[in-house]
């Protein structure tokens, strides 16, 4: 079971050397995941724990004010995925303006080395940090020479010209081109909330009834569409057909994102789930007719157990 610190104050008292990787690690996508892999190896090689350490918020709201970045995780999740890695501690360490402005060289000394005792530390090829992102893999070997850890730079992850990076999977997501984004995450993409009351039509009227998401903030939420997915409710996996859009045939202004779970009944409102995004079935459209709508529907249905082999 992965431990969780949030803050250089819950490092406890006593605390031996570490095998240590840092970043935001939102999604932690195949990138990611290589990155954390190499540092389980180490630790392993080493015989020492494992820590994560992340950031929370998103370093680039507070460095650029005004810029929240959709997050393809929630931190709950994103602990769940580095301890099934193998990682022993998942560190959060709240970014303020305060922390943005440490130096690189301090932020080694006060942080890696004082606080964490790092005996090595794993980052990718092209990490940087300090005030204004002066710190760089090359300072880290330097200053490991001079306070005694070493320091692992992995190589970034891609193929076909592509690096994997969370960027690239939110510039997937917000395409609609859920395939690709799951390529690169390594598993679907998915997005993490409560059930809400919604406006009714789905079940009273087109004999769909949906459960209506209310997503964590910040979510990388997908173009608006249709799409074949999996609707989570605890350790319950059910195929769905998902809808995010304003329901324009009902001209509908208000954008949503609604799961019509298959051949599954029950009152989900209030519950926390999620839902997994596996491949697009189309856009967004406007019908002349609730009749021509409740048809597409079907297809809709259809198409999505098709993709998930689910009958």
């Amino acid at each position: 079971m992965i431990e969780h610190w949030r803050g250089l104050d819950q490092i406890p008292a006593g605390w031996g050397r570490c095998v240590l990787t840092i970043g935001v690690f939102d999604g932690v996508h195949r990138g990611h995941q290589a990155l954390i892999g190499a540092a389980v190896e180490r630790g392993r090689e080493l015989g020492l724990p494992v820590v994560v350490m992340t950031f929370d918020p998103h370093p680039a709201s507070v460095v650029r004010q005004g810029h929240h970045p959709a997050l393809l995780s929630t931190l709950r999740r994103r602990a769940e995925l580095v301890g099934s890695l193998g990682a022993d501690v998942f560190l959060v360490l709240p970014f303020t303006p305060a922390v943005a402005a440490i130096p690189a060289e301090s932020f080694v000394h006060d942080v890696i080395v004082e606080r964490l005792h790092a005996a090595c530390v794993v980052v990718g090829e092209n990490f940087r940090f300090g005030h204004r992102a002066a710190g760089s893999v090359a300072l880290l070997e330097n200053l490991g020479l001079r306070f005694g850890f070493t320091t692992l730079g992995v190589a970034l992850v891609g193929e076909d010209g592509v690096t994997v990076s969370s960027t690239y999977v939110r510039s997937c997501v917000a395409a609609g081109d859920v395939a690709a984004a799951a390529e690169a995450l390594g598993r679907p993409h998915r997005i993490d909330g409560f059930v809400v009351h919604g406006e009714g039509r789905g079940g009273a009227q087109l004999g769909y009834p949906t459960a209506n998401l209310d997503p964590e903030p910040l979510s990388a939420i997908p173009a608006d569409g249709i799409y074949a997915g999996w609707f989570l409710l605890g350790s319950r996996r059910s195929p769905a057909a998902i809808s995010i859009g304003s329901n324009p045939t009902f001209s509908g202004d208000v954008r949503t994102v609604e799961a019509f779970v298959l051949d599954e009944g029950g009152n989900f409102y209030g519950r926390r789930v999620a839902l997994e995004f596996v491949q697009r079935l189309r856009g967004m459209e406007r019908f002349d007719s609730p009749e021509d709508l409740i048809a597409q529907i079907g297809r809709d249905v259809a198409r999505t157990r098709e993709i998930l082999g689910v009958t």
